[in-house]
């Protein structure tokens, strides 16, 4: 059983699922999955394994939050009362998740539902495939290379001058195996310290986070601002009533703004004076680092905000290596975070998936999401991407 609790997921769940049961309890959605190097040398089919998967995601559908779990959740200053009450009742339900074989060899996974009934899936579905393919496609895996490649990022991050550089895990989703995640984790915190006085911020991981007294760290996903493409007044304002809707729950808390659902150009339009005061800073996830993370600096100084009360945070396929590039930028101009995924979770040698499960309706509207790395784009409906440009006057090509 790959997933053996409703923790095992990224915060960011709990952060939104918190907003869709106190503002959008009604919203109805549709999500898909993609698998964006199918095909590629080193990734086989996935069909073969939909047996496994489904037996897989049935085993997840019976678990429910532990009291443990729960009591861990009402812990964080964020979390309120009444949404872990909600908790102790929920359990995902697998009729409104379906996955099939395709002709072509891979899988089609969609998720139809209550939004605040159907959030949860995502993140443990992607590591249940994962998971599923790997230990079918690596009965042998080469644990000894993993770990001589974690042991050289180690040691670019020990390097005298990196000292104040942290990062953070966010390699749920794409992960090689549960019990590699752990130890890579392990690892981590027992080379690079955590807390204050340690290179290890915390984990995007909430089990993780419990089970080795790490931080738990996560705001905002695409999800999230899609959906309020069909839930907010009009689709122009889209941006702003997401902002707004999320400053409504969490009062400056959780201030990070996901910065790339319409590309920054769109992003930084709406990102005004007020909202460079309110947030704590923005989150890169497509597009050029560099200059995504210039032209943000600029913007807080023409609003008149100190750049270095701000924070940057950097997540976008991050490798160690650019994660220094980044630092060595950035150090000293702001405050700086960097989320790792994949290539600190799954690199053993073997070609990762490049999976996602993205929403791509809401109440029976399309949304989208254009980022600036056209490859990530997501909508099925061309008439409305065409529309979404001409709205958000996005010059981007898809």
């Amino acid at each position: 059983m790959v997933i053996t609790s409703l923790l095992d997921t990224d915060l960011y769940k709990f952060t939104m699922m918190q907003v869709v049961l106190h503002q959008f309890p009604g919203a109805q959605v549709e999500y898909r999955f993609v698998c964006r190097n199918a095909g590629s040398a080193g990734v086989g089919p996935l069909a073969p394994y939909v047996a496994q998967i489904r037996d897989e995601i049935r085993a997840l559908c019976d678990l429910k939050f532990k009291d443990a779990e729960l009591a861990y959740l009402r812990s964080m200053r964020f979390i309120k009362s009444d949404f872990v009450d909600f908790l102790g009742l929920f359990r995902l339900n697998e009729k409104y998740i379906d996955v099939q074989p395709l002709p072509d060899g891979q899988i089609e996974i969609s998720i139809k539902g209550p939004w605040l009934h159907t959030i949860l899936f995502e993140i443990p579905v992607l590591a249940i495939v994962n998971e599923v393919f790997f230990r079918n496609t690596h009965q042998l895996p080469d644990f000894l290379e993993g770990r001589r490649r974690l042991d050289e990022k180690i040691g670019l991050l020990q390097q005298s001058d990196l000292r104040a550089l942290k990062i953070a895990d966010y390699g749920t989703r794409r992960r090689f195996s549960v019990a590699w995640h752990e130890e890579v984790l392990r690892t981590l915190n027992a080379r690079l310290g955590s807390g204050l006085q340690g290179q290890l911020a915390g984990t995007s991981n909430v089990l993780f986070a419990m089970k080795l007294g790490l931080t738990p760290l996560g705001t905002m996903a695409h999800e999230y601002l899609q959906a309020c493409q069909a839930l907010g007044p009009r689709l122009r304002d889209s941006q702003v009533f997401a902002f707004e809707s999320w400053a409504r729950e969490y009062r400056g808390d959780l201030g990070i703004a996901l910065s790339d659902v319409y590309g920054m150009d769109a992003f930084l339009r709406d990102f005004d004076m007020y909202f460079c005061k309110l947030f704590d800073g923005a989150r890169h996830d497509s597009g050029d680092p560099f200059a995504w993370g210039e032209r943000l600096l600029e913007h807080y100084r023409n609003n008149r905000v100190d750049p270095r009360t701000k924070t940057l945070i950097f997540s976008d396929a991050l490798t160690v290596p650019r994660t220094i590039e980044l630092y060595r930028r950035f150090n000293g101009r702001c405050q700086l975070a960097f989320g790792i995924g994949t290539n600190l979770t799954n690199d053993l040698g073997c070609e990762p998936l490049q999976i996602v499960i993205k929403m791509v309706r809401c109440n029976g509207q399309p949304v989208a999401k254009l980022s600036d790395t056209p490859s990530k784009n997501m909508c099925d409906d061309e008439k409305y991407l065409a529309y979404l440009r001409q709205v958000f006057d996005i010059k981007t090509a898809e």
